[in-house]
């Protein structure tokens, strides 16, 4: 392949990105962006704070962050609509379902925070979803 020739391999089309896709995309870099800033501050909280356990606490940071890195290559494959990548963004709103109700059973301040991941994983999921975005990964129904 010369320089000159566009690199289409591994697209599932040569239509452009529909805003679905992208949206979807965002929702899930959103999300990592998230589970990276969950995992910082609990790393930053453990070592300059007091925790119970230091151990547990910096495990849990090193999960979030670990857990970070799926929604965040999920993004990156919807945006070079790559069909591999519906899958672990699908995952990650699946998982984020349970969190977000967790988060609403709370008396505290994490009610915001439930309201808005659920809102998220809903909007991410009805994206995913989509005919156009299974259409615009190359994905196929059933023959």
């Amino acid at each position: 392949m010369s320089s000159t020739e566009p690199n289409t391999a591994g697209t599932a089309t040569d239509a452009p990105r529909p805003a679905r896709v992208t949206a979807a995309a965002a929702v899930a870099g959103l999300e990592a962006l998230a589970l990276f800033a969950g995992g910082a501050y609990l790393f930053v909280t453990s070592l300059t704070g007091t925790p119970d356990n230091l151990t547990q606490a910096l495990t849990g940071g090193a999960t979030l962050l670990a857990l970070g890195l799926i929604p965040l290559l999920a993004a990156r494959g919807l945006l070079r609509c790559r069909s591999w990548s519906r899958g672990p963004a699908i995952i990650t709103q699946l998982m984020a379902l349970p969190v977000a109700w967790t988060l609403l059973q709370a008396d505290s301040a994490a009610i915001p925070g439930g309201i808005a991941l659920a809102a998220a994983a809903v909007t991410g999921l009805v994206l995913l979803l989509h005919p156009q975005t299974t259409r615009a990964l190359g994905i196929r129904g059933r023959a």
